[in-house]
C-alpha cells in the first residue's frame, strides 16, 4: 500500500501540481528507470526465496512419504493380527464343531444299542 501511494504521489505530484516544471514530466523516464531497477533487484530475491519453498516442499513431501509408509506397514501388521485372531477362531469353532459330532455320533451309537 505504501509502494501504490509512492507511485500515485510521483504521478499527481509531476503532471498535476509541478505541470511543465515537472522533474520527471509524463512519460515518467525517471519513474521507469526507478521500478526496472527495483525489478531488478527484487528478481534474484523472489527467485531465491522459490527455491527455498521447493526445497522445503520437497523434504516436506518425502517426509510425508515416510508417514505414510509407516502408516502402510502398521496396517498390514493389523491386517497379520487380525487374519492370526480369525484363523484361531475358525480353528475354535471346527474343534468345537467336531466335539459336537462326536458327541452326537456316539449318542446315536448308545441310542441304537
Amino acid at each position: 500500500m505504501v509502494f501504490v501511494g509512492i507511485l500515485v504521489a510521483w504521478v499527481v505530484l509531476n503532471s498535476l501540481l509541478l505541470g511543465r516544471s515537472a522533474v520527471d514530466p509524463y512519460p515518467y523516464i525517471f519513474l521507469n528507470l526507478m521500478l526496472s531497477m527495483l525489478a531488478a533487484f527484487q528478481a534474484p530475491v523472489i527467485m531465491m526465496s522459490q527455491n527455498r519453498q521447493s526445497s522445503k516442499d520437497r523434504e516436506m513431501a518425502a517426509y510425508d512419504y515416510e508417514v505414510n509408509l509407516k502408516a502402510e506397514v502398521e496396517i498390514l501388521a493389523l491386517h497379520e493380527k487380525l487374519d492370526a485372531l480369525r484363523n484361531e477362531q475358525v480353528m475354535q469353532l471346527l474343534a468345537q464343531q467336531q466335539a459336537q459330532i462326536d458327541l452326537l455320533t456316539r449318542l446315536v451309537k448308545e441310542g441304537g444299542k
